[in-house]
């Protein structure tokens, strides 16, 4: 008698600590979809970040390359802006042969509203390329390449670029005569190094 009695018991038991298990299970569930508030990870935008600090080593440079011509011919610039100093340089010939330099202070907060403005410009916009999508050589024989970088120390940290020629687009996204006139204004007597080379 005892034992039917037991064998009666021991399946409802089974049965309730299911149903109990189930509940709790559906409760824990029901919790996490509708009451639980998951913190986001706060998202970096580690390019601007770059771009707009102000340490002493950062910089931002843009070079120029011209037409694919004959190495007596061939020019290029570039304009290189620190925390400290500004610097435009004029090349002629592949190997960079420097034919005319000015170079400038500079200070922090001037240095700040700089990349803060080529910031808003949207100077780190773009994509960089790899590979062969990134290798300029050739590319746009008869018009300009340029390149935007952003520096850490001697180090480029990000760079990108685009070209005059139709069709070129490369991976720079900003507006490119904006970011142009923008290094051009950190320099005031750009205009007179520009006539030394010709572009």
């Amino acid at each position: 008698m005892e034992r039917s009695g037991l064998s009666r018991i021991i399946p409802v038991i089974l049965i309730v600590i299911v149903i109990v298990a189930a509940v709790a299970g559906l409760f824990s569930v029901a919790q996490t979809l509708f009451f639980s508030e998951t913190e986001q990870p706060a998202v970096v935008d580690t390019s601007r970040d770059a771009l707009t600090k102000t340490d002493l080593d950062r910089g931002v440079r843009m070079t120029v390359r011209g037409s694919i011509v004959g190495n007596e011919d061939f020019n290029s610039y570039s304009i290189t802006v620190r925390p400290n100093k500004r610097d435009m340089t004029a090349y002629v010939g592949y190997l960079d042969k420097s034919i005319a330099n000015k170079r400038l202070g500079n200070n922090t907060r001037a240095y700040e509203q700089f990349v803060y403005a080529l910031d808003q410009a949207g100077y780190m916009d773009g994509t960089p390329l790899t590979g062969n999508a990134n290798d300029v050589r050739g590319l746009c024989a008869t018009g300009q390449i340029y390149t935007f970088e952003v520096l850490n120390g001697s180090k480029s940290v990000q760079e990108l670029w685009t070209s005059t020629c139709k069709g070129i687009r490369g991976s720079f996204t900003a507006t490119r005569s904006y970011i142009v006139k923008l290094f051009h204004l950190q320099i005031p007597e750009y205009t007179s190094i520009l006539r030394k080379i010709d572009l």
